[in-house]
């Protein structure tokens, strides 16, 4: 019988998972314009009531904010950043 041994990763410190796939991922967060200012406290007011979509880093750091998904996986192409689903 053969058995192969496996070895096992190190479990990843907090600090290592926050910055998993930083500068290479991104994902895209449906919202409402209520909830704007929490992400991008700089924003202007927006009109309440609107969906718009924001492109956040992996470790959530706002990068955009726009009116349409397409327009923020394309801002994330432009910058080289693949963008991962969130469920």
């Amino acid at each position: 019988m053969n058995v192969e041994k496996t070895a096992k990763a190190a479990p990843l410190t907090p600090e290592q998972l926050a910055h998993l796939g930083d500068g290479a991922i991104a994902y895209v967060k449906e919202m409402r314009s209520e909830d704007v200012a929490r992400l991008f406290p700089q924003a202007p007011k927006i009109q309440p009531g609107l969906q718009l979509f924001a492109l956040l880093s992996a470790d959530g750091t706002p990068i955009i904010l726009t009116d349409s998904r397409d327009a923020a996986v394309a801002n994330a192409w432009e910058n080289d950043l693949q963008t991962v689903s969130l469920h």
